[in-house]
């Protein structure tokens, strides 16, 4: 079990804009006591700017990870959290960024966590919060709810190291489960919709409006690692069904 959870969580900046805010990102999470801090896409890094507004944080910004996609930012996290400021029409749950924090905490303090915020303009895309099992908001004041994105990290980094000071185990049975990680997550949606498709339960012009129906409702429940290999063998098993020895 991880002695400081917040070792455990990773902050991914999505498609950024100015590199002023990548610095001041880097100096938010230092503040909090995280460190791992990954750039998917940006648009302008390295830049001096970034440097300029991660002060006293460049160690922060140096060791951060720039990736291609936002899979490959995700990859071997447990579980994945998107912050936005506005309500979505996706099948994900929203909750505030408190008890985002809370649950998030709980998952780190054995597997990686993955916190995830999107483009200044735009925020983060119907595609990229369909890869989160969690949406996090920010209770601002509905009038002016737009939050710099650099700032809204700060917030939920706060948050973090405040639900890291106060949280308990609430396991009582030993170990807490291993959670799937998201490529064993997103490898089994992938096995589910083939299934379906095959099996004509999805509309093959429209597969994709089911299937985020059902990732929300796995998504719920924080899949083990064991219940995904029972839910993958069961989908090969219905599609390739053994025949009965005879008697």
């Amino acid at each position: 079990m991880a002695a400081d959870p917040l070792k455990n969580i990773r902050v991914v900046l999505c498609e950024t804009a100015h590199p002023g805010n990548i610095g001041a990102a880097a100096r938010a999470l230092k503040t909090m006591g995280l460190a791992q801090l990954f750039l998917v896409a940006p648009e302008r890094y390295p830049d001096p700017q970034a440097e300029w507004l991660a002060v006293g944080a460049t160690d922060v910004l140096r060791r951060a990870h720039v990736c291609a996609s936002l899979d490959e930012a995700l990859a071997g996290s447990a579980f994945t959290v998107a912050c936005t400021a506005r309500p979505r029409e996706v099948a994900v749950p929203m909750v505030a960024a408190r008890e985002a924090a809370a649950r998030i905490v709980e998952v780190a303090r054995t597997q990686s966590v993955a916190l995830v915020f999107g483009n200044e303009t735009y925020g983060l895309t119907a595609a990229e919060v369909g890869k989160c099992q969690l949406l996090a908001t920010i209770p601002a004041d509905p009038k002016f709810s737009s939050l710099n994105v650099a700032a809204a990290v700060q917030v939920l980094a706060y948050e973090l190291r405040l639900a890291a000071w106060g949280a308990t185990v609430r396991n009582r049975s030993g170990e807490p489960p291993e959670h799937a990680t998201h490529e064993e997550i997103e490898r089994f949606y992938e096995q589910l919709e083939r299934s379906l498709l095959e099996a004509g339960f999805l509309n093959p012009r429209n597969p994709k409006k089911l299937m985020a129906r059902l990732r929300r409702l796995f998504g719920r429940t924080q899949l083990e690692q064991e219940e995904v290999n029972i839910l993958r063998g069961v989908i090969k098993t219905l599609a390739h069904p053994k025949k009965k020895q005879q008697r």
